[in-house]
């Protein structure tokens, strides 16, 4: 069997999936099928329910624009950011709770953004205003509403908390469209939104970036900014462009079915102890990256309704229909043909 459909990979960008387990609790809390609606855009039940998993990011931004439709609130993004309890944000909200000021909690944020979300990262610029930027890497921006509007609202919040005062920024600007600044939005920015815009950000007069943080600890933040630096050197570019040379290396083989470590390696250019190795010093295997690479191609792949499921399995690299299969069902509980049926409904 062979296919002349090019194999094109761009590294699909994971985050740590809190916007999306508010709005999961949120749909279960109004009755909704939060199941289906996770199906829908390609995520199942039990990674919403592990906190530790991570999830796509295009994974996301489809489900909360999903669960916006189930819950009829076209600001479902900013109803998620005004009332979560911030301290779920996790290590990157405590880091800048215990720094010193607005300016070096926003320099922290920046640095360590990736840990929550590599495909949204923040931008600071301090000079005669101070301005935090969203920055989309490896994500269409032009399919999201919900998510951006979120990390704005919640950058606002996080602000206000930090430094016990109500402030309210000079301007903010988003890149999707509403039709003007809705009156409850308005209320809680004290100012307009920019829509349609050249950019995502938020700008603050200058002298807001010297606010000192109520709750500054010195000691606790050289510990916590410590911890931030490993978990972000576990995301590390060196780390990622490894995995994603692996990634595409396995685009070229799987439907030739040569997978073992040994072929990955000769393409890499290295023995197959040194890759392991490497893995190793990461953290991970050579296993579990080839599972989890077919189980994400699987999903997009079965998005695309002129691939017959045999020759998705082919694309996959599995000589049997049944293996495919059986495997599909490991990952999401459902079997192909249901996972494309349901997001075909």
């Amino acid at each position: 069997m062979g296919s002349d459909r090019p194999q094109r990979f761009r590294s699909i960008p994971s985050a740590a999936g809190q916007v999306t387990r508010l709005a999961a609790a949120r749909l279960h809390e109004e009755g909704k099928d939060v199941a289906a609606i996770l199906l829908k855009a390609g995520l199942t039940q039990g990674e919403v329910s592990d906190p530790t998993a991570r999830l796509e990011v295009p994974a996301q931004i489809k489900f909360l624009e999903l669960a916006a439709e189930a819950l009829e609130d076209d600001l479902l993004g900013f109803h998620l950011a005004r009332n979560f309890e911030l301290r779920e944000v996790g290590l990157l909200y405590y880091v800048g709770a215990s720094s010193e000021n607005l300016a070096e909690a926003f320099l922290n944020g920046a640095r360590f953004s990736r840990i929550n979300n590599e495909g949204v990262r923040l931008q600071v610029a301090i000079g005669q205003t101070t301005t935090v930027t969203l920055e989309y890497v490896n994500v269409d921006r032009l399919t999201d509403k919900h998510q951006a509007e979120f990390w704005l609202v919640a950058l606002i919040r996080i602000c206000r908390q930090l430094t016990d005062m109500r402030l309210a920024p000079l301007r903010l600007k988003v890149q999707h469209f509403r039709d003007g600044t809705p009156a409850e939005l308005r209320a809680f920015l004290a100012c307009d939104v920019e829509f349609s815009a050249d950019a995502d950000e938020v700008v603050f007069p200058n002298q807001f970036a010297t606010l000192p943080v109520v709750t500054h600890d010195r000691f606790l933040n050289n510990l916590l900014l410590q911890y931030a630096e490993e978990a972000l050197a576990r995301r590390s570019p060196e780390r990622e462009n490894f995995r994603l040379d692996i990634e595409r290396v396995l685009t070229q083989l799987l439907p030739n079915g040569r997978l073992g470590v040994s072929e990955v390696a000769r393409k890499l250019g290295m023995s197959p102890r040194t890759l392991s190795r490497k893995l190793s010093e990461q953290g991970a295997t050579y296993a579990r990256i080839l599972d989890g690479f077919r189980a994400a191609l699987a999903r997009r792949y079965l998005t695309e309704r002129e691939l017959p499921v045999s020759e998705v399995a082919w694309l996959l690299g599995y000589n049997e229909l049944s293996s495919f299969t059986h495997a599909f069902k490991r990952w999401t509980g459902l079997t192909p043909r249901q996972f494309r049926s349901s997001n075909a409904a």
